[in-house]
């Protein structure tokens, strides 16, 4: 009986069922008869799957061979930006490099893009740490094209002629208009190198900025920070602007000059720096005293500067050994953090100019 022999064992098995006979309507493939070792060896893996760098047309393969082209090509380090220029426009946002002393970059950061034919040149004349020129192959002839090129090659900047569906897919985010510029990371200081840049300098200076978002105000600081003698700039790593080509373009280059260190925890490193024997002097609407007061500015301290929005967070007020404020008439309550900054840097460095003894 048909129902006996899908009982039984008889017969050729069908539907993969691993010898059984197989159920009327099965809908299973099986292997045919004697696989010959064939499936012995399908059950054989294929090895780890390669890291995204090495797979053959990934976006990572892609920008690594980049990176590669440009350290052959002998790409200008960040170090070699000490004359940059001082375009401060803006353009798409992208990470910088340059600072002094010892650095290192967050762990997972790869290359970004300054993109667009307008921001391109700019990143460029500013002197924004770049390792290579992407360009959009099929392009119409355009001045800042060639403006591009000029300043790349000037740089010493590696130019690569890409695909305009492989410059696409770099640049996902935003118009490049066939031109982008890869940027590295910025590469930061150590906090513990600011601290024994200030320890070596009479007397010591150092700005830390609480819970600055826009990078523009951290290029500001970093370049009123460098006119008026500080050691160093210290920012926290986490929920505030880091030096895109946005911050580099606005310091105008003072970046390569003065380091920028990245707090992991910066109530731990304004407490460190308070042990070391710097004052912490917070600027702040309420302040106790005014900035023109301000009888500790001939001493080695870290100037503290909120947003503009909310200013000193509790903790790091806490951290304050003073708070100052600066005067204004009128009913303007806040000035943005960058020029709040450089007011306050000013009155220190008169303060200090008076201070000095006579040579």
């Amino acid at each position: 009986m048909a129902g006996g022999q899908s009982r039984g064992g008889g017969g050729v098995a069908r539907g993969g069922q691993g010898g059984r006979a197989a159920k009327s309507g099965s809908h299973r493939k099986g292997a045919a008869i004697g696989s010959g070792g064939q499936r012995r060896k399908g059950l054989q893996g294929k090895g780890a799957t390669p890291p995204a760098e090495q797979r053959t047309g990934h976006p990572a393969q892609r920008r690594a061979a980049a990176a590669a082209a440009a350290a052959r090509g002998g790409a200008r380090r960040p170090s070699a930006q000490g004359q940059a220029g001082s375009s401060a426009g803006s353009g798409a946002a992208a990470g910088g490099s340059g600072g002094t002393g010892a650095h290192s970059a967050r762990r997972g950061e790869t290359d970004e893009f300054v993109v667009g034919r307008n921001a391109v040149v700019e990143a460029l004349r500013a002197g924004v740490p770049a390792s290579s020129l992407l360009i959009a192959g099929g392009l119409e002839f355009d001045e800042r094209l060639a403006d591009a090129r000029r300043l790349a090659g000037r740089a010493g900047l590696t130019v690569v002629d890409v695909g305009r569906v492989e410059l696409d897919r770099l640049c996902p985010n935003a118009p490049h208009q066939g031109l982008a510029l890869s940027v590295p990371p910025f590469e930061y200081a150590h906090p513990d190198d600011v601290l024994a840049a200030t320890q070596a300098a009479a007397p010591g200076l150092v700005v830390a900025l609480d819970g600055v978002t826009d990078p523009r105000n951290l290029g500001a600081v970093v370049r009123s920070a460098a006119a008026f003698g500080a050691n160093g700039v210290v920012v926290p790593e986490r929920r505030a602007a880091g030096m895109t080509a946005a911050a580099w373009k606005t310091s105008a280059g003072a970046a390569a000059r003065l380091p920028v260190a990245r707090a992991v925890n910066l109530t731990r490193t304004l407490r460190s720096f308070a042990e070391a024997g710097l004052f912490i002097v917070g600027l702040a609407a309420d302040g106790e005293v005014d900035i023109d007061d301000l009888q500790v500015a001939a001493d080695p301290l870290v100037l503290v500067v909120g947003s503009e929005g909310r200013g000193l967070s509790r903790l790091v007020g806490e951290c304050c050994d003073l708070k100052v404020r600066i005067p204004m008439a009128g009913a303007m309550e806040s000035l943005n953090a960058g020029v709040a900054t450089g007011i306050a840097l000013a009155e220190i460095a008169r303060r200090r100019r008076l201070a000095a003894p006579a040579s």
